[in-house]
């Protein structure tokens, strides 16, 4: 890599974490869960004591990352990052613990994927800020119990279902996340603009936020694309003809469905004759990962009410038949 695209990855990252929100007036949206945590987090801080557990889930994208540091900033404690994936041990778990201090967080991003083994670790120390350790097999073996510091757990996942009933009742408090509003996706992307020094006019702004998904990890990545592209093929400003064109270009359509997103309505539509259709079919059909068909498209498409589930699989509705400009009177004879 050439040290000019190695800065410009640089710089690119560095811009990623100056939009993430830093403290609530800068959060947008999710007004009650932000209520609750502002009462929560004041009442911790009043008693002296960490906050409670806490369990953030919702589709991809919806700032469960930032309220997580939020909550760290606010209680002046440091925050531990990592993911489910990232611990495949329970020895991995074990350093985590072990190296945490007295009201430190520890964030986990997609919590859903820790196996079970470690699930069980996590109950006391939860619960009882004591860890578990096995030393030995057979019968002579036995166990070592270490305390641990008191420490909050947030844990995020977009598929709270996959989270072990147990594991889900020690968490002191669970939000679930909610798509935005057109106005709140705006909102963000004005302030997102004003950080990257991007001018955007009024109904470049709203052409970008209706193509977001009701996402702000979206609305950014879109609203960087399209500068790049008012840089080259305009004159820097983003207004209606650049965000439409930049977007084509992008193939992204005017609610913000991708190739993916069509592929797989299409997929239904043609293949299978508008559905059910199992996930795991779906997927095969599609070439893509089941979890991402279920943790990343399908939310999306569900909220736009272009998919149903069935106890049998997905279905497209009437709506989406429209979307994509198929006769309705074909998709009642599909049904």
């Amino acid at each position: 890599m050439s040290v000019k695209s190695f800065n410009a990855k640089k710089e690119e990252r560095a811009f990623d974490l100056s939009l993430r929100p830093q403290v609530w007036d800068d959060y947008i949206g999710q007004g009650k869960i932000k209520k609750n945590l502002k009462i929560f987090l004041a009442a911790a801080k009043k008693r002296g004591e960490p906050l409670e557990h806490v369990l953030l889930y919702g589709p991809a994208g919806l700032g469960k990352s930032s309220l997580a540091h939020i909550i760290g900033q606010e209680m002046q404690a440091n925050v531990r990052v990592t993911s489910g994936p990232a611990i495949e041990k329970a020895g991995d778990l074990g350093s985590i613990l072990t190296n945490l201090s007295e009201g430190d967080i520890l964030f986990i991003d997609e919590a859903h994927r820790l196996n079970k083994a470690i699930e069980e670790i996590l109950y006391p120390a939860m619960e009882d800020y004591k860890l578990d350790i096995i030393i030995g097999k057979g019968p002579s073996a036995r166990i070592l119990e270490l305390k641990l510091p008191r420490f909050t757990l947030i844990a995020a996942t977009t598929r709270i279902g996959l989270l072990s009933g147990p594991l889900r009742s020690r968490f002191g408090d669970t939000y679930k996340l909610a798509f935005y509003e057109t106005k709140e996706i705006k909102q963000i992307i004005a302030r997102s603009a004003r950080i990257l020094r991007v001018k955007i006019d009024e109904e470049g702004l709203t052409i970008i936020a209706q193509s977001s998904r009701q996402t702000p990890r979206v609305a950014n990545r879109l609203l960087k694309r399209v500068r790049d592209y008012a840089e080259v093929e305009g004159v820097g400003i983003i207004n209606r003809t650049i965000a439409q064109n930049a977007l084509r270009m992008l193939e992204v359509d005017t609610l913000g469905l991708e190739e993916t997103d069509r592929k797989i309505l299409d997929v239904i539509i043609n293949k299978f004759s508008g559905g059910p259709v199992g996930v795991k079919t779906l997927a095969a059909a599609t070439s893509e990962e089941e979890d991402t068909i279920e943790s990343v498209y399908e939310p999306y498409l569900l909220q736009l009410g272009f998919i149903e589930r069935t106890p049998r699989g997905r279905k497209a509705t009437k709506s989406a038949y429209e979307h994509l400009g198929i006769p309705v009177e074909k998709e009642e004879r599909l049904l």
